[in-house]
């Protein structure tokens, strides 16, 4: 793949992932609105359901992925020494993937209780 479908393709991620992120939003107002949870044991059940997990699962993943398009974009735009770049580049990968091991274990804890 060339540098320039490349950019196209982190371009068409980045609106995609927004798309999921702000439909996903919307979800969770409109159950907060008319069908809330009233108790911590509703809100495992709620939320250990098969199709909220798996939305939940995904709307994880689009924010990470939406994160470190737009986090590595900027650096590689404004942050020209190589060292430094690659530095920053690699501490947000580890923290992103960091918080995506600690959400999945979330869910997956709520699926087993």
């Amino acid at each position: 793949m060339s540098r320039k479908a490349s950019g196209l393709k982190a371009w068409a991620i980045q609106r995609l992932t927004a798309i999921y992120i702000g439909l996903f939003a919307l979800y969770l107002v409109a159950v907060l609105l008319f069908a809330a949870p009233v108790d911590f044991v509703a809100w495992k059940e709620w939320i250990g359901g098969p199709l909220v997990s798996v939305m939940l699962l995904l709307f994880i993943v689009s924010v990470l992925m939406h994160a470190w398009i737009g986090v590595r974009d900027i650096l590689i735009d404004y942050v020209h020494p190589i060292a430094i770049r690659a530095s920053l580049l690699g501490l947000v990968a580890m923290a992103l993937v960091g918080m995506g091991l600690w959400a999945a274990q979330a869910l997956i804890l709520v699926r087993m209780a």
